[in-house]
């Protein structure tokens, strides 16, 4: 049974702590849990089995049947009028109803599965899309590297669309790091002499996505054993890299069915 609480004061510790997870995005590295805004990330949370550890919804949205009993999977709830929760909502419209969900930041990576690495991306925008691309395409971990957007970011959890609890996210790696995957990495290039529709893809796999603005950094590269480059008839220069990333993941879940 839920423990029931009616909050009224923007001072109380439970929602202060909330208001630093919603407006800064890095800090459940410091405070250990992410908080989750809206019924579509907190009904992925709870069917991928993840413990949350609070729900936090408004007055309104407790009379709602359906909304009440997501709330109730929490062990503790938190009610607040509509004013207070638009106060730790990181949303210009706000949700109704959000989970303050643990975060274990300790975790490593598994060798052998296909995985996808993050080279510095800036935008939180093309870190959540990329997330999605990943586990629509079967690939089981994302590894991103240092000066990569924060993964578990509000911006980049409602960019993800729920795909952060089907996949294994693990933060801060170096180049030298990714030696321990032993899996094949590829990048793509518009200087590699095959195209990617042309060669057989090795399986398992790691695609790297390269910064927005510089590519894949030198060290990375380096590693890399494979290259390819994406047909682009209509003359463009490049291709946005979560638009790039979805053609990659495609092709190789392709060939793996």
């Amino acid at each position: 049974m839920s423990q029931l609480h009616h909050i009224t004061s923007r001072d109380n510790p439970a929602l202060q702590r909330l208001r630093k997870l919603s407006q800064d995005g890095g800090a459940y590295r410091k405070l250990g849990s992410v908080w989750l805004e809206g019924d579509h990330l907190v009904r992925a949370c709870l069917q991928r089995g993840h413990a949350v550890t609070l729900a936090v919804i408004t007055e309104a949205a407790a009379q709602d049947p359906a909304l009440r009993a997501l709330a109730d999977a929490a062990p503790k709830i938190l009610v607040v009028p509509a004013a207070l929760f638009k106060s730790i909502s990181g949303l210009e419209s706000p949700a109704q109803i959000g989970f303050e969900v643990p975060h274990d930041d300790g975790q490593d990576f598994s060798p052998g599965l296909d995985s996808v690495v993050l080279d510095r991306l800036q935008d939180a925008g093309n870190v959540g899309t990329i997330l999605r691309n990943a586990a629509a395409f079967g690939f089981k971990q994302v590894l991103a590297l240092k000066g990569t957007a924060a993964l578990w970011s509000p911006k980049v959890l409602r960019a993800g669309m729920g795909a952060h609890f089907g996949l294994r996210l693990i933060e801060g790696l170096s180049p030298a790091d990714l030696d321990r995957l032993h899996v094949p990495l590829i990048a793509t290039s518009s200087y590699a002499e095959s195209q990617i529709h042309q060669i057989a893809l090795p399986q398992p796999c790691a695609w790297v996505m390269g910064h927005e603005g510089q590519g894949v950094q030198p060290e990375l590269m380096q590693r890399c054993g494979l290259t390819v480059g994406i047909p682009q008839p209509g003359g463009e220069e490049s291709l946005n890299v979560g638009s790039a990333a979805a053609i990659c993941l495609y092709e190789s879940a392709r060939q793996r069915l």
